[in-house]
């Protein structure tokens, strides 16, 4: 992928959840294999946090950013039934019928999901996930068919180590990116990390 830059992107697909699990003492998260979403229609997510200035000497010295996640939505076709029991804790029965619980606790959630581009596909991953229940609703056939979908409203937040959020870039390797929807992806540090650690090794010999 190297040397290869979008101009412009566009398109969705590849949406996968992953059912979150929190260590209450660490805060550490481990994931659940991720299952397929199919047939995703949009996803629309604005940035959570404002800029702050700081006065000093008669003017802005310093403005203090606050990064508290995304709130938005994401629509499909159709929510696969894993979802509703995985996340939404709906109950299925002997009978194959399944119910709403009204003080089922909403699971987190990581979504991972691919953006369209002109040269490669950007792959995504959002850590901290929470959902509202999809609305309820249906109308008469007409003259044509118009599908229904399913929209969650969607609150993504930082983890207890600060991440938000991930993507693929141009120098992004293809063993990284060719296996991205087998299992979350958690960062691991960054060039300077591993420099500085290289350096260390190197000075104790």
């Amino acid at each position: 992928m190297a040397n290869s830059k979008n101009k412009v992107k566009y398109g969705l697909r590849d949406v996968y959840y992953a059912k979150a699990a929190f260590d209450d003492d660490t805060g550490d998260v481990t994931y659940d294999e991720l299952v397929h979403i199919p047939s995703a229609v949009s996803l629309s997510l604005d940035p959570e946090g404002e800029n702050e200035p700081w006065y000093a000497d008669n003017g802005i010295f310093i403005v203090l950013g606050s990064n508290q996640g995304y709130t938005g939505s994401i629509e499909v076709a159709l929510l696969p039934e894993s979802f509703y029991i995985d996340i939404l804790h709906e109950e299925k029965d002997s009978n194959g019928v399944m119910a709403e619980v009204s003080d089922a606790e909403i699971e987190h959630f990581a979504l991972t999901f691919r953006f369209e581009g002109d040269k490669h596909k950007v792959l995504h991953v959002l850590y901290n996930c929470t959902c509202s229940r999809p609305a309820m609703e249906s109308s008469t056939v007409e003259d044509s068919k118009e599908p229904q979908t399913d929209t969650l409203d969607l609150t993504v937040s930082p983890l207890a180590n600060g991440y938000v959020k991930a993507k693929t870039s141009e120098s992004t390797p293809d063993s990284v990116y060719n296996s991205w929807f087998t299992q979350v992806y958690e960062p691991q540090g960054t060039a300077e990390d591993e420099t500085a650690e290289e350096d260390t090794e190197n000075a104790n010999g």
